[in-house]
């Protein structure tokens, strides 16, 4: 993969360096649009004196806003304080790599809009900075009548969402482009693509201090004080600007209630388990097949993907992580855990939807029933065929009454702002998020 994007075989569809300092076109034709929401956004801008910012969380959104503020006020003082060794060791290493383009997304949420956005500025950025990346676009299948019917309703959503080249394909059809695939129709979605997060981190980490920027790591935010500007306590020293922005992804809520916010909502982790196909057995899957959800859970099921690096993964699954970072099923954090148990919210959730937890929990165990709900999408997948793969930790937001935030979700403080649920597609988002955060800022 050398960093273009790659039309050729895409499903037969249309065209760390970490901070130093301690405060001392693509070749080729787009398949994306060029303006969408940027000409909106851009208008936006206001021409302002920038105040210094201390972002917390060198993850993929932290950094892209680091990048973002960089961009559109040349020169300011920006700081990134990330509490690891080095950038994006958590959800951003931990994920199957996805460029989402929209499709799942209610019309008009922030996720539609930004995911839209988004998935066009990663692209560019993948192409300018030579981050292996493709656009090979993926299936949603429908297993039965009861789904052909929600995927005409998704058609419909993409269509809404500005998505183009979406189309709906046949049995025969979709099986030219998937030969093993199973069910009755599919979608078509030719903007899907993969990409390497990682080097997209490390990429956007160069960028910033290019820039001017720094990416500080080692400082974890222990501790806030608020006067004529912020000061952030780190193992690393202590870290002084006008703004903060806090990026912290499954730790965001804490930091908030650290700089002062009330914690309505609770970071609720769940693990992501995933498989890995045996190389004999990667011929069965050549792109990204995914289900087409069911608005009555909060998950969206198993599917395949296949990964820029090379390889197939299978799933994940969604099982409540007794760690924030827990990505074994060993790992525990006794205050990770008890926050999690004395949440009324996680309680309210699992009454509402007892059968699928359950199931969940089934299928973190079982690998037999996990592969039968692959199979609903290839029936030719069998338990031989799988091997352990990895697993992600997704930072979900849950309210109070058990329900599970959908859309992303900032908070405004005194000269702070919170990004308080970010999961997927945030990573594809990243840029478009970090736009989106400087255009909610009030710098005075």
């Amino acid at each position: 993969m050398d960093g273009t994007v790659n039309q050729g075989t895409c499903l037969k569809l249309s065209g760390f360096t970490a901070g130093r300092g301690v405060r001392k076109r693509t070749p080729g034709q787009s398949v994306f649009p060029k303006t969408l929401f940027s000409d909106s956004l851009r208008s936006r801008r206001r021409e302002l004196k920038t105040p210094s910012t201390l972002i917390i969380g060198g993850g993929i959104v932290g950094l892209a806003t680091a990048r973002q503020l960089l961009r559109q006020h040349p020169g300011a003082d920006v700081t990134v304080l990330e509490k690891e060794p080095a950038p994006g060791q958590h959800q951003t290493a931990h994920n199957s790599g996805v460029l989402h383009c929209g499709l799942y997304y209610t019309p008009g949420s922030l996720k539609a809009r930004l995911a839209v956005e988004g998935i066009r500025e990663m692209a560019e950025f993948c192409a300018e900075h030579k981050v292996p990346h493709e656009i090979c676009g993926k299936l949603v299948v429908a297993t039965n009548d009861a789904e052909v019917a929600r995927m005409d309703k998704l058609f419909k959503r993409g269509q809404a969402n500005g998505l183009e080249g979406i189309e709906k394909l046949n049995r025969d059809q979709m099986r030219e482009i998937e030969p093993h695939i199973g069910g009755l129709a599919a979608l078509k979605v030719p903007q899907e693509g993969i990409v390497d997060y990682i080097a997209v981190t490390t990429a956007l980490v160069k960028n910033i201090e290019k820039m001017g920027g720094k990416v500080v790591t080692n400082a974890r935010a222990t501790g806030f004080r608020e006067g004529s500007e912020w000061t952030v306590e780190t193992p690393a020293g202590d870290f002084s600007a006008d703004w903060i922005i806090n990026c912290a992804g499954l730790h965001c809520d804490r930091v908030s209630q650290l700089a002062g916010q009330k914690r309505d909502l609770r970071i609720v982790p769940f693990r992501g388990e995933y498989f890995r196909l045996k190389p004999e057995s990667q011929h069965l899957v050549r792109h990204l097949i995914y289900p087409v959800p069911d608005s009555q859970f909060p998950f969206l099921g198993v599917h395949f993907t296949r990964l820029i690096n090379g390889g197939i993964e299978a799933g994940p699954n969604a099982v409540l992580a007794f760690a924030r970072e827990g990505y074994r099923k060993t790992n525990l954090n006794l205050r990770d855990l008890f926050d999690a148990l004395t949440y009324s919210g996680l309680w309210r959730f699992a009454f509402k939807y007892p059968k699928m937890c359950v199931n969940e929990l089934r299928g973190s165990f079982s690998k037999k029933y996990f592969c039968k709900q692959l199979q609903k999408l290839v029936p030719e997948i069998q338990p031989s065929d799988l091997e352990p793969g990895g697993a992600g930790v997704r930072a979900q937001a849950m309210s109070p009454e058990g329900d599970l935030v959908q859309d992303f979700h900032f908070a405004r403080g005194t000269r702070a702002l919170h990004v308080l649920n970010a999961p997927s597609p945030a990573a594809t988002a990243s840029l478009a998020i970090g736009t989106e955060i400087i255009n909610q800022l009030e710098f005075n």
